[in-house]
This record gives structure tokens, C-alpha cells and sequence, in this order.
């Protein structure tokens, strides 16, 4: 068997052909569009040789076919070459390596280049370009790729088979659809992480979740992320264009977010090549697949569009090439050597790499290049400075790098140092931080991953590479945890597997309420309502409302019928809400208290099952509040009765209305019966209101305003509150204070006098007390001093002859009539007759003061009888003074002026007629004119009553003598003790 054949560019012309087809070796190009099965094919020719062989473009990509070849042939018998990670058994048959690790110095039976069309791509063109030239199997070689290809490849090798392959299915175009429309099983392709992040954002929120798929990815993290995406955890896959590169997923449509990408310099827009590899990735085997574009992503043009749905594009007309065989006698000879162009028709000089750029950036160093003066130390430096850039933290940090690898490399040891390797591996095993936090620690571990599988740059490069790869799976799977918990939200997730699936399992409803679906907790069920888990993260979308109402819906539906038949004992009243089996399930709306409203607190479309529940929890607040307010209801049904009297029956009304309180209108005359009838329905009142006592409590307050707060005066009495006009709302508690403190007021001369310390329980100062005072009708008085009423119980009959007759009369305090304890009917002013309140009234202090005075002295009595004393002064008090609006005196009328003016004042004498002469110029008084009393002259007499006003005799009643007047005789109640008193000391 012939050795592959040596493609050295020394002996090429530019008209002859690379390679004469003279070997029995067999050299194919398998062409054709994406889902071709061009993977599959390599993979089993491969497999059908002892050993073998293939490269692939992505390291994520090597990880999948080494996982398939390792289920065909065992794991002893693969290995895995890429630059951060060997996985190489003692005796391995068959080699999956990414196409810049294929080690090209093992011959092997079967060799297999994917994706060969890369070898016109600017960046990594040349390292596919150099396997197409010099990676050969013993027996067969394959180099797979896009049609674009196809001339190329026959300019080069003319006696070279090409294979065509159609695609399996058919691909076409969608045109632009929204996020929150896109089709399940659909990859959403961006060109920046940020991007990424964002399209993923909003697919958890909208959709349940995505997996995400970067180059960035290590192959584990990559592998669980497609894995959601193959199982159906997840119907949307957001990945950059690394999907275009041979990944085998079941995606039915790819939509773009945009065209344009950064490619390391420049952000330029996408070949529509790269369009087509990308879109390809949509139908697998016979499943045909669609394109588009979504977001502010533009629609493609027509021409464009035919393009990839037909898989034409312009062929390939070169490949990028670099010289393989450099010179490493000097470094200037190397720098040359790098630069040759290739004299071979379409093998362009490919622009310079990153290996490159850093070997001039760290020769024009003069310590570095004082260093290279062999061979030994040039390999060396070339050695480092193919360092994949994985931190993609700039220039400058790679130089660094490299040089420190470079003078560790020059080292006495020969090696780089441990301890230093060592603390790059402490400062990134770290599993806490973000997405971006934990990529950046993988690509610092791949970056060391590459420097532990390089074969001489470590002094225990096993141990190290163990250690890294542990690194590496503990990382990949803390940021598999971290993009799922960002990205996917398995509640919704599972929502919408039960809005697809046919028939929905039946969801557990935990003691708690956690409703169970699939496993995931997606919701709380209180009473009759489902409340989604986790609503921050989920806007409200319709489709997951659907989701959740078909699953949760028969659950709802028992529900309904359960709570139609419920007892009574299992509802409950709280507030605004009625509660069942202690969750709400319904709620009360401004209604009548006795014709309550309610909603439940449900949106389910089955109008039986809601009316019967309805109706249900509608009867039962209607008769707990006939049970629960006895006294409104009462006299709501006085209200309605039309047998009820007049008076009561408008005082009944508004009790209704207004809750159970009401000002009392002192228009409204009640008569006995009246009263009666409104004693009977249980309503109280004072001067001020009319009330029911259950109105007085705060809980049943607080219950009726459940019913609505309403407006005007009803918004104040379910407050416990009255309107006072000219000054505001008041509370019964207060009204009732003032009623009591006017009770026991004492009213003397038409104005009440009450105790300043009444007032205190009123928490008011003067000010308001005078403004309360002055709304509730009076007036301030000057206030005035009375003895201290001192408040004692009435005695027994039996005890109180004895009691008389040891206590002296003089100490026997003076008794006050109790009027607090007086009905509050018998204490309102407006009953008492106005000639009464007109006159002073004799007060329970003057009368006792006259009736000591006037009890006879009792001198020299018995040790052992009672003796009267000098009388005690009692304590004085002074109190505040009201007289009522209605009995203040009118004030004085004004007089009026007479006008003046010049008239001439009436001369009453000039008119008189002239009188007839008496005896000593008198006049002669008219004999038909009865004689006139002169009350004038009587007065100026002296004002002595009894004597005549005349010198004939006076008056009638100056004839008879008048003595003293005599002095009025108390009136002595024959009941009262000190007549009793007064009796036993006159028989004595």
C-alpha cells in the first residue's frame, strides 16, 4: 500500500494539478446542502475500518460524534483529541479530534475532514486548507462539505471523486414572525451573548423557556442544554451561529434576529452561505423545515430567499493557505517562512493569524529575541504562541500570558511552574456568580486545559488534566443550573404541555392548595380561585391562561358543586369576603343588608354550577344577618308594615337607613303610644338620637359597612358618628356623655349648671367644648358657686327612725334629688311648660336651708337624746352655666326716632278749653266726670301705703289701720324626716 501521497509546495507549479490521482487510496468529497446525511455517511465508513479517523470544526461538535462512535464501538476503543480535552484509552482505534488537534502523525486506515468548505474562511481557513493538502488515509479520505465547494476541489484534484447528496427534506421560507408567535421546536439565532440572553429572557417568560447553546459553552453544559431541547423540556433553542456548524438537533424552523456579525475586527453582514448553513439546521431526516426572521430583524429579499430554499450559491473560488513547512534556523527566517504565498492556482496567502500576530508582537521584544538564537528555543517560542485565545480578554493579557509561558517553558525545570498553575486553578474553582461570572471561569479552565494536555509543558501533566477536567464538570454543570434556572420556567412549561396534550391528567391539589402538574408546582388554589406560581416572571399571556383553566378546570367544577350543598356551619363571614372550609370564595357588593349581593370569586364559563353556588352563599348572608342583626331587621320590618304608627314608623325608617342610628328631630311629637311602640322594637335615645344598641358595637358596625359605606348621613352613622351642624360629625359615645352631664346639671333661673369635671370623659378642651356645646343649642352663662351634692343611698325604713334619732339635725347633710338615674324622656327641656321655665325654681338646697331655720332649738337636752348644733358651712362648687337658644329673652326692640323738622311743636294748652273758676281760683272738676286718683301725688307724699292722696279722706283702703306683714310660713312635707324631727321635739 502506498504512503499518502506528500503534497509539498517546492515541486507544485501553477499549471499542474496538487495531486495525480496515481494511488489505489480513495479520495471523495462528499458535497451537498445541510441534512444530507454527509456525518452519517463519514461515520459509517469510518467504523467499517480497523482504525480511523475525522475532524470536525467544533469542539462541541467532536463530543457528539465521539459520543455515537463510542456507543457503536465501546470506550476503550475511541478516542477524543481537541485542544482542552484528551479523553485517549491505552489502544484506541479510532480518533475524533477538532480539525487544529488531529494528530496527523498516526497513519490510519480511514481519514475524514467535516465542514471542508471552512477552508476559505479568513480566520481558520488555513489549518482546513493544510488537512485538505495533507491529512490521508491509508485506505479512503473524505472530505465533506457544501457544494460551493465542488470546483475548487476538482481544480485541485482532478481525478478526485465527488459525491453529490440532495437534501432530505425541504426548506423554505416563513417569512417575519413575533417572539410570542414563533412555532414550538424552533432555534432562535443571534450573534452576541447579550442578544442571547435577552431572546432567552423573553422566551421564559412567554413560553415557558429555552435551552441556550454558545461556542462559549463547554461540551457538558452544551450537551444538558440540548438535551432539554431533544427531550421536550423546552420547545425554543437560543444559540449563535454555532448551530451551523453540524449539530444535530430536531428543529422544525430557524428565525434570525439579525444578519450582522462581529468577527473578531469588523461587524460585517452575513454570506448568504453562512445564511443557508445556518437556516439548514431546520428539518431533520424527512421532515421538511422552514426559515425566517423575527424581532426588528428585516425580511430577507427574494433573490436571497431562493438562494438558500434551492441551495445555490456562488462556488468557492479559493482557499486561504500558510505555509506548513517553516524554517527554524533564525527568527527572521521563521517571520519569512510564514509569509510565503503559495504558486498553486487557488491557494491564497492567508492574512495573518493569532499565532502569528503574537510571535512578531513578542520578537520586537529584544529579551525574547536575544532568547530564539536556535532552533530549539524558536520551536519553543512558536510552541506558546499558538495559545488559543479562550478568555478573549484583548491583546495585551495574551501577550502576557504567553510570555510567562515562554520564559516558564526556558526555565531550568523546563516546565511551567506548579505552584503557579496551581493558584490560576484556586482563583477560578469559585461556583458562585452569574452566567457571565461562571463563562468566564470556563474559559480561563480551558485555557489551562490546553496548557495540562500539552505533552511537556507540565511535570505531572495526568494529574493536572484530571484536575481541570473536574473543574471544568463542576463549573459546566453550576452554569447548566444557572441557565436554567434564568431561562426556563418549568411551571409555565408544563402549563402548556397540558394545553396541547389531548387529555389533560387530572392535577393534585395539595392540603396547602399547591396544584401539581407533571410533577411542577404551577399554581395555588384557594377556594374557587387558581393563582399561577412565580407571577412576576409570567406576563399575562392568554394562552397561559388557557393552560391553566383547561388543567385546573374539573378541579373548579367539583368545587362549584360541592359548595351548592354545603352546610351552613362551613361558611363563614369575614369582612368583605365569605369564606368556605376557611378560603374565599365569595364577596359582598354594596347591597341591602337583608337583599345582600354577592360575586363569587371565580371566572369559570358554566353558568349552572356559578348559579346554584350563588345562590347558595347568597342565603346564607341573608339569614346570618337576619340572626346577626335582630334589631334593624326588626325595625325594617316596621318600616314596611303599614299598620305601624306614623311617628314611629318614620323614626323606624331612618333608623334603617342609617344603620341603626339617627339624629332626633325635635319636630317629631311622640305620644305614649309612641313611645311604647319604640320601646317594644327596642330602639333607645336620649335628647340628641335615636338608636339601636347592637349599633353601639364596633364589630357590627364594622359588619354593616362590609354591605357598603354609602353616602351623606349613612357614611357617618356606620361610623357611630351624627352630623351636628356648625360643627361636623360627633360620636353617639359623646352625644351620650352630654345628654348625661345635662342631666345632672342644676337649673336654676332658666339656665342649667353642669360640673366642669363632667367633661373630661370628652377628651375636649374649652374651646371644643364650647363650639359642641354652643351646635348642641346653648349658651353660655356666667357660671355661679353651689354646695357640693354629695350622693348617699336612700335608707331603709326601718333603720332610719333610729338613724334620725342619733344623727344631729344640724350635721344631716343636705339631700339632692339624683336626676342621672332619671329616664331621659323625663329630663328634655322641650316638655317642660314655658311659664314654668320662666319663674325661678326653688332648688333641693334652699328648701332643706328653710327647714333647719325654721325647726325650734332644743336647749338643755338629755345626754341621751339628740341635741341640735350650730349648722355646718357645706363645701361650694362652682359650675359652668348654659341657658337654652329657645329660652334666652328676646332682646329690646329699638326705638324708633321721630323725625324732626321744622314744624312747629303742638301747643297742647293753646287748645285746651277754658275751665270753670272754683272756690280759690280752683278748677271746677266736671260733675259728669268720675274723680281722677293722682298717683303722682301720693308718691310725692311720701309713698306711705294706706293714706289717702287727697285732704278729703284718701283712698278706700286708708281708712283702716295696717300692721307688719306677716312673715310666709315654709311648707313643711308631713313625710319628710325632719317633720318626724320637729314633732318628737315639740312633744318634748
Amino acid at each position: 500500500m502506498p504512503s499518502p501521497i506528500d503534497s509539498g509546495v517546492s515541486d507544485l507549479s501553477p499549471t499542474r494539478p496538487l495531486i495525480n490521482a496515481v494511488s489505489d487510496a480513495r479520495l471523495a468529497a462528499v458535497l451537498g446542502p445541510t441534512n444530507t446525511g454527509k456525518t452519517h455517511y463519514a461515520i459509517e465508513r469510518m467504523c467499517g475500518y480497523a482504525t480511523g479517523m475525522i475532524g470536525l470544526p467544533l469542539r462541541l461538535l467532536a463530543r457528539e460524534i465521539y459520543d455515537r462512535v463510542v456507543a457503536l464501538k465501546g470506550v476503550n476503543a475511541v478516542a477524543l483529541v481537541t485542544g482542552e480535552e484528551k479523553i485517549i484509552p491505552r489502544l484506541p482505534s479510532y480518533f475524533v479530534c477538532t480539525v487544529e488537534a488531529m494528530p496527523l502523525e498516526r497513519q490510519v486506515d480511514f481519514m475524514a475532514v467535516d465542514e471542508i468548505q471552512l477552508c476559505g474562511d479568513a480566520e481558520r481557513g488555513h489549518v482546513f486548507t493544510d488537512r485538505l493538502l495533507h491529512a490521508r488515509g491509508r485506505f479512503e479520505t473524505l472530505f465533506l462539505g457544501a457544494n460551493t465547494f465542488a470546483p475548487l476541489f476538482h481544480r485541485l484534484f482532478p481525478a478526485a471523486e465527488i459525491i453529490r447528496r440532495e437534501r432530505l427534506s425541504s426548506l423554505s421560507y416563513s417569512g417575519s414572525k413575533k417572539l410570542t408567535r414563533l412555532p414550538k421546536r424552533t432555534a432562535i439565532v443571534a450573534f452576541s451573548t447579550e442578544k442571547v440572553y435577552a431572546i432567552a429572557e423573553l422566551i421564559r417568560r412567554q413560553r415557558g423557556g429555552a435551552a441556550v447553546v454558545m461556542g462559549s459553552l463547554s461540551p457538558k453544559t452544551r450537551n444538558a442544554q440540548v438535551e432539554l431541547f431533544q427531550k421536550g423540556e423546552v420547545d425554543f433553542l437560543v444559540a449563535t451561529d454555532a448551530i451551523g456548524m453540524g449539530l444535530n438537533m430536531d428543529i422544525a424552523h430557524v428565525a434570525f434576529s439579525g444578519f450582522s456579525k462581529f468577527d473578531g475586527k469588523n461587524v460585517r453582514h452575513l454570506t448568504a452561505q453562512e445564511i443557508g448553513q445556518i437556516a439548514g439546521r431546520a428539518g431533520r431526516h424527512m421532515n421538511d423545515g422552514t426559515f425566517g426572521v423575527t424581532g426588528e430583524c428585516h425580511e430577507l429579499d427574494d433573490d436571497l430567499v431562493e438562494q438558500v430554499q434551492s441551495h445555490a450559491f456562488a462556488p468557492l473560488e479559493a482557499a486561504q493557505w500558510r505555509n506548513h513547512k517553516l524554517d527554524f534556523s533564525t527568527l527572521d527566517t521563521l517571520l519569512k517562512s510564514l509569509t510565503l504565498p503559495s504558486h498553486t492556482i487557488g491557494l491564497h496567502l492567508a492574512k495573518e493569524a493569532l499565532d502569528e500576530r503574537t510571535l512578531r508582537m513578542l520578537a520586537a521584544d529584544e529579551e525574547v529575541a536575544l532568547k530564539v538564537r536556535n532552533p530549539v528555543t524558536l520551536r519553543t517560542l512558536w510552541d506558546v504562541c499558538q495559545l488559543p485565545d479562550f478568555r478573549k480578554t484583548g491583546l495585551d493579557e495574551h501577550l502576557k500570558l504567553v510570555s510567562h509561558l515562554f520564559w516558564s517553558r526556558l526555565s531550568p525545570e523546563g516546565v511551567v511552574a506548579e505552584d503557579w498553575f496551581e493558584t490560576q486553578i484556586r482563583d477560578l474553582d469559585h461556583m458562585d456568580g452569574d452566567i457571565d461570572t461562571l463563562s468566564s471561569r470556563l474559559s480561563g479552565v480551558r485555557t489551562l486545559s490546553y496548557i495540562s494536555n500539552r505533552g511537556n509543558w507540565l511535570k505531572r501533566n495526568d494529574h493536572w488534566r484530571d484536575t481541570t477536567r473536574d473543574l471544568e464538570e463542576r463549573l459546566s454543570d453550576r452554569l447548566h443550573e444557572a441557565l436554567m434556572q434564568r431561562f426556563i420556567d418549568a411551571r409555565t412549561a408544563a402549563l402548556l404541555k397540558a394545553l396541547d396534550a389531548d387529555e389533560v391528567a387530572r392535577p393534585e391539589v395539595t392540603p396547602e392548595g399547591q396544584v401539581i402538574i407533571e410533577g411542577h408546582a404551577v399554581g395555588e388554589l384557594k377556594g374557587l380561585t387558581f393563582k399561577l406560581s412565580n407571577a412576576d416572571s409570567v406576563i399575562a399571556d392568554k394562552t397561559l391562561r388557557q393552560a391553566a383553566n383547561r388543567a385546573v378546570l374539573p378541579v373548579l367544577h367539583d368545587r362549584l358543586r360541592a359548595l351548592a350543598q354545603t352546610a351552613s356551619k362551613s361558611l363563614h363571614l369575614r369582612g368583605h369576603t365569605i369564606d368556605w372550609n376557611k378560603e374565599p370564595v365569595a364577596r359582598i357588593e354594596p347591597s341591602d343588608w337583608f337583599a345582600p349581593k354577592v360575586k363569587l370569586l371565580c371566572d369559570i364559563d358554566n353558568p349552572a354550577l356559578a348559579e346554584r353556588a350563588l345562590k347558595r352563599v347568597s342565603d346564607f348572608v341573608r339569614i346570618f344577618n337576619q340572626h346577626q342583626l335582630k334589631g334593624l331587621y326588626r325595625v325594617k320590618q316596621a318600616a314596611d308594615a303599614e299598620g305601624t304608627l306614623p311617628q314611629v314608623r318614620a323614626i323606624a325608617f331612618q333608623l334603617y337607613e342609617n344603620g341603626g342610628l339617627v339624629r332626633r328631630d325635635e319636630a317629631i311629637k311622640l305620644t305614649p303610644e309612641d313611645k311604647a311602640a319604640l320601646k317594644a322594637l327596642g330602639v333607645a335615645g336620649h335628647r340628641y338620637a335615636w338608636f339601636l344598641p347592637e349599633a353601639l358595637n364596633p364589630k357590627m358596625r364594622q359588619h354593616m359597612r362590609a354591605f357598603g359605606v354609602g353616602e351623606g348621613p349613612r357614611a357617618q352613622t356606620l361610623r357611630g358618628l351624627l352630623e351636628i351642624p356648625d360643627h361636623g360629625p360627633v360620636s353617639l359615645k359623646a352625644l351620650s356623655q352630654v345628654d348625661k352631664i345635662v342631666n345632672s346639671a342644676i337649673f336654676q333661673k332658666g339656665a342649667l349648671y353642669m360640673r366642669e369635671a363632667d367633661f373630661a370623659p370628652l377628651g375636649l378642651n374649652e374651646d371644643q367644648r364650647d363650639k359642641l356645646m354652643l351646635a348642641l343649642g346653648f349658651v353660655k352663662v356666667p357660671p355661679q358657686t353651689f354646695p357640693v351634692v354629695v350622693h348617699k343611698p336612700k335608707p331603709e325604713p326601718v333603720v332610719a327612725e333610729v338613724a334620725v334619732a342619733e344623727t344631729p339635725v344640724e350635721d344631716a347633710p343636705a339631700q339632692e334629688v339624683a336626676v342621672e338615674d332619671a329616664p331621659a324622656e323625663a329630663i328634655v327641656t322641650e316638655d317642660i311648660p314655658a311659664d314654668i321655665i320662666a319663674e325661678p325654681i326653688e332648688t333641693a338646697a334652699e328648701h332643706l336651708a328653710e327647714v333647719i331655720e325654721a325647726a325650734p332649738a332644743v336647749e338643755d337636752a338629755p345626754s341621751d337624746e339628740v341635741v341640735a348644733t350650730e349648722p355646718a358651712q357645706p363645701e361650694m362648687e362652682e359650675r359652668l352655666g348654659w341657658r337654652q337658644k329657645s329660652l334666652e329673652p328676646r332682646p329690646p326692640r329699638p326705638r324708633r326716632d321721630k323725625p324732626q323738622g321744622n314744624k312747629e311743636k303742638f301747643d297742647r294748652e293753646r287748645f285746651r278749653p277754658p275751665a270753670a273758676e272754683g272756690a280759690e281760683g280752683q278748677p271746677v272738676r266736671d260733675r259728669n266726670r268720675p274723680p281722677k286718683f293722682d298717683k303722682t301725688r301720693d308718691q310725692k307724699r311720701g309713698g306711705e301705703k294706706g293714706k289717702g292722696g287727697n285732704d278729703k279722706g284718701g283712698n278706700d283702703r286708708g281708712d283702716k289701720p295696717r300692721g307688719p306683714k306677716p312673715e310666709p310660713q315654709p311648707y313643711i312635707n308631713p313625710y319628710s324626716p325632719f317633720a318626724i324631727l320637729r314633732e318628737k321635739l315639740g312633744q318634748n
